[in-house]
Order: C-alpha cells, then sequence, then structure tokens
C-alpha cells in the first residue's frame, strides 16, 4: 500500500525497473511511492548494479529482527565535560580547524550555526557533546544549538543518545556521517529530478522549455545514482555499508 513498508512485490517491480533501465522516478511513480523511498531502498540494497529483490527483503526482515529484539540500551558513561586533547595536539590550531571546516561548510550552502556546531561536534574524539558544552565552546545560546541541532537531526547527520547518569542529552555523530550526507544529496537529486521530469511532461517534450527540464531532470536522476554508486562501492571496498 503507498505510504506503508515496500513488500516484496514492490522489491520485484523495482528490480525489474532497473534491469529494464528505467530512472528512480519513473519506477516509484509506477509504484505510487516518494522517489527518496526508492533512492534509499536501492542504496541500502546493493545500488543500482547489485540490487536483487530476495536479497532486499531478507535482509529487511533481518534489520527489522534485529530491532525488536534488540536489548535497552545501556547508561553511558561517558564524561559530560568537552573531549580531553592529547598532549601532542594543539587545541588552538584544532579549534582553527573547526572553524575553516565551519567555513567551507557555509560556503557549500550550510547555515553558518549548522555548520559551527557540525563542526565543533566533528574535531571531538567521541564524536559527542552536550548542549552545554556546545554553548560554551561556539559562545552562542541554547536556543541557536537547539535549532542547528534540529537540522542535522532533518538531515540524519546527528542524532541525540540520553546520558541518564548526567540527565542530559548528547548529540551524537558516527563515523558514516558523509555517507548519509550523500546519501540526502542524492535523495534530493532524485526529488528534483522528479518534478523537472513532471515538468517536461506537462509542457511537452517537444517544446524548447520541455527538452529544457528533460535534459535537466536526466543529468540530476544520472548525478544522483552515480552519488550512490560511488558512496557504495567506497564502503563495499572498505568495510560495511552503514544499513
Amino acid at each position: 500500500m503507498p505510504g506503508g513498508r515496500l513488500t516484496q512485490h514492490d522489491r520485484r517491480r523495482i528490480a525489474t525497473g532497473l534491469a529494464e533501465g528505467l530512472g528512480y522516478g519513473e519506477i516509484a511513480r509506477g509504484l505510487g511511492r516518494p522517489t527518496s523511498t526508492v533512492t534509499r531502498e536501492i542504496a541500502r540494497n546493493g545500488g543500482p548494479s547489485g540490487y536483487q529483490a530476495e536479497r532486499a527483503q531478507r535482509a529487511t526482515a533481518q534489520r527489522s529482527r534485529r530491532s525488536r529484539t534488540a536489548p535497552a540500551p545501556r547508561p553511558t558513561t561517558r564524561a559530560p565535560a568537552a573531549v580531553t586533547v592529547a598532549v601532542d595536539r594543539d587545541p588552538a590550531a584544532i579549534g582553527e580547524f573547526a572553524d575553516r571546516l565551519a567555513e567551507l561548510l557555509v560556503h557549500v550552502g550550510m547555515p553558518r550555526m549548522v555548520a559551527r556546531v557540525l563542526g565543533c561536534l566533528y574535531v571531538t574524539d567521541e564524536g559527542s557533546l552536550t548542549s552545554g558544552d556546545l554553548v560554551r565552546r561556539l559562545q552562542v545560546s541554547p536556543a541557536a544549538v537547539s535549532k542547528a541541532i534540529g537540522y542535522l537531526e532533518g538531515q540524519a547527520l546527528v542524532r541525540r543518545e540520553r546520558d541518564d547518569r548526567q540527565r542530559r542529552e548528547r548529540y551524537v555523530i558516527d563515523g558514516d556521517i558523509w555517507y548519509r550526507a550523500l546519501l540526502a544529496s542524492a535523495e534530493r537529486n532524485a526529488m528534483l529530478a522528479g518534478i523537472t521530469r513532471h515538468g517536461a511532461e506537462l509542457l511537452g517534450p517537444a517544446t524548447p522549455a520541455g527538452t529544457r527540464m528533460d535534459d535537466a531532470s536526466a543529468l540530476l536522476e544520472r548525478i544522483g545514482q552515480d552519488i550512490v554508486r560511488s558512496v557504495r562501492q567506497w564502503y563495499e571496498e572498505r568495510g560495511p555499508v552503514p544499513s
């Protein structure tokens, strides 16, 4: 059913669509699903060249069983204070690097406060800080930190982890942060490809405006597929692909 979980029949139709050379947007429209759902499904299960319906169905069932039987998380024992810097590191240089990283992220389109929070988290060994840690390090208000964290959570770049000993939340980035960022980029490309393909159909593929839209759709869809394929290949070569 549209909006629910993908069924085995859906997955077979995805595999058939890929074999026929259909784009993600076309496959999604045939299923009555968002293009992002199809993009994520293919990315998690072998990419466009390695996707197999039966294997994807088994992997989804295994993930579902693990989530139902996973033990309750243990209270974290991490110290609430900022991460201790090793003696051979220069704290000032690390802070400068975090600022440079944030400025680059701003340059490529990320909101400034979001970029500063992400840069601050990224240079910590644990990859986690509390709201208070971020407020002190960045010299900003708790509201500014909260808004930035909300943005990062929406992009699946940061998650919350409860520190029961300190009765507070920690904000955590994982080692697959760039995988998730690139996958989000591929999903955005897929959505743009879908709307421009619809525009081409609306305007008429034989018209100059329709041709322009059709070309944009094909390019965006190809770039999105290439991103997913390259990232999957990278992780397959160096270790397990994040789920």
